[in-house]
C-alpha cells in the first residue's frame, strides 16, 4: 500500500484513537537511534521471500486448531506475538512484523536464526523500542505507521496481524491462508485493556477485508 493510500486511514485511526502522528515521529527517531549497528535491510530483502502464496499467523486463542486444519504454507509472516506459540509449534516464522509486544524472547529467538524482523515504532511503545531493539542480531527493517522516509518503511496497516497482510499484498502475493485470527475474541493480555484491543481488531478487519478480498483463504 502507497503511503498516498495509506495516509488518510492513518490520520482517522489517529483522530479515533487520539494518537498523535508526533509521537510517532519521535519514536522513529528514537529507533533509529538505538539500531546504527544492527543489521538494517531494506525492502530487496523482503521480495524474495515473499511468494504468490504466504502464510499470515496472528495470536488468535484458536491459533493452534487453525494451523491444524489448514498447515502453513509458502513464507510464513508472523505478527509478533504468535511466534512464541509458532515455535513450540515448530514453525519458524521467515518473517516477523513486530511492534515489540509479545513474548521478546521468542521474538529474539527467531531473529537470531535468521528470520527478518520489521520493527514498528509508534508513539506507544518508545520504551519498548529503546530497550529491545538493539537487541535483535538478525537482519532488521525499520517501519512506521506514519510517514516512510529513506530508511524506515510503511507498508501500511495498524496492527501487527493486518501489516502482516499489508505486507504480502504490497510484495505481490496472490493468496494469503489468515491463521489465527478471530476479530470478535482477542487473545487476553496482561495489562490490554480488551476494550480496546476489540476497538483496534475491528480497524484491522476493515483494512485486511473492505475492498477485494478474494485473495483471503481462512480454516472452514
Amino acid at each position: 500500500m502507497k503511503f498516498s493510500e495509506w495516509e488518510p486511514i492513518y490520520l482517522r485511526i489517529c483522530g479515533d484513537f487520539g494518537f498523535s502522528p508526533d509521537s510517532d515521529a519521535m519514536s522513529v527517531r528514537m529507533l533509529k537511534a538505538v539500531t546504527p549497528n544492527s543489521d538494517l535491510r531494506d525492502e530487496d530483502s523482503i521480495r524474495p521471500l515473499i511468494g504468490s502464496t504466504v502464510t499470515v499467523v496472528g495470536d488468535s486463542p484458536g491459533l493452534e486448531e487453525d494451523i491444524s486444519k489448514l498447515p502453513p504454507e509458502g513464507c510464513v509472516i508472523a505478527s509478533g506475538s504468535s511466534v512464541l506459540r509458532l515455535l513450540r509449534l515448530g514453525i519458524m516464522p521467515q518473517i516477523v512484523v513486530t511492534d515489540l509486544d509479545g513474548n521478546i524472547n521468542a521474538q529474539l529467538e527467531a531473529s537470531s536464526e535468521g528470520a527478518l524482523t520489521l520493527i514498528l515504532a509508534h508513539g506507544d511503545n518508545m520504551d519498548l523500542v529503546r530497550q529491545y531493539a538493539p537487541l535483535f542480531t538478525g537482519p532488521i527493517v525499520l517501519t512506521t505507521q506514519g510517514r516512510p522516509e529513506n530508511t524506515v518503511f510503511d507498508y501500511g496497516g495498524f496492527t501487527d496481524g493486518d501489516r502482516c497482510v499489508c505486507l504480502a499484498r504490497e510484495f505481490g502475493a496472490g493468496r494469503i491462508l489468515l491463521l489465527g485470527f478471530d476479530f470478535e475474541h482477542p487473545n487476553p493480555k496482561e495489562g490490554s485493556d480488551p476494550v480496546m484491543k476489540k476497538r483496534k481488531l475491528e480497524w484491522a478487519r476493515r483494512i485486511i477485508f473492505d475492498g477485494d478480498s478474494s485473495d483471503i483463504v481462512q480454516p472452514c
